[in-house]
């Protein structure tokens, strides 16, 4: 059976990989990013697809063109993934990146677009006898992992994880699972050459585990593989 996804932030790294392997699996995927208009790889992949993808334009907390989005579409969503997301200052105290814009824009797209995109896309998820809502949050966010730099992309995080048991406690009696996701340390833009895995390792991991979410799964934070981690 063909599953419906809507991913934020498609347009790149493991948003971009999610949605390449989403499409050739012959699954439905909308795709939301900033700026389709330059997203070369993902207008690719969704043209080769025959007609299973779509972009959207939309930050991941702009309120208003996330609701234009839900009412563009027509029927359900099976799973929402709030994979948008930035980093802006890796340093500690002294590195001047740690400023008012920066941060604002780091706790708005890491931990309100979640809120705002779970809001915007709760009446399409109810259409779905499986909804599930899947929060791309990272281990570092974990009050268990001991760091002393990146402030705020931690703190964004962990309010991520907080606004994902927010949501599955409102959400368990509309039978939505909402539960967050550590994609591991990947090859990307963000994580870096250095990193461990690939985004095919990370986004075919996760994939993996989104289909295999159950209600009694909600709440939970899970590792790419599966493996439960400490919020």
């Amino acid at each position: 059976m063909t599953t419906t996804y809507l991913i934020t932030g498609a347009n790149r790294g493991i948003g971009l990989e999610m949605s390449r392997q989403i499409l050739e699996s012959g699954d439905r995927l909308y795709a939301v990013c900033r700026n389709p208009e330059t997203a070369t790889g993902l207008n690719k992949f969704v043209q080769e697809s025959n007609g299973r993808g779509q972009i959207f334009k939309s930050d991941a907390y702009d309120e208003i063109a996330l609701a234009n989005i839900a009412n563009a579409i027509v029927g359900g969503i099976d799973v929402l993934v709030c994979n948008a997301g930035v980093m802006s200052a890796r340093g500690g105290l002294s590195d001047a990146e740690n400023n008012v814009a920066s941060v604002s824009e780091v706790l708005m797209t890491n931990t309100a677009g979640p809120f705002f995109a779970a809001r915007a896309f709760h009446k399409n998820l109810k259409l779905s006898s499986a909804p599930r809502i899947c929060i791309i949050s990272s281990y570092m966010g974990s009050q268990q992992h001991q760091g002393a730099s990146a402030y705020f992309y931690r703190a964004s995080k962990a309010g991520a994880n907080n606004i994902m048991v927010t949501l599955a406690n409102e959400l368990k009696s509309d039978g939505i699972t909402v539960a967050s996701f550590h994609p591991g340390w990947v090859k990307t833009e963000m994580g870096g050459s250095g990193a461990d895995i690939t985004p095919q390792v990370s986004a075919s991991g996760l994939i993996q585990q989104f289909q295999g979410l159950k209600i009694a799964n909600t709440g939970a934070f899970l590792n790419y593989d599966g493996k439960s981690l400490p919020l």
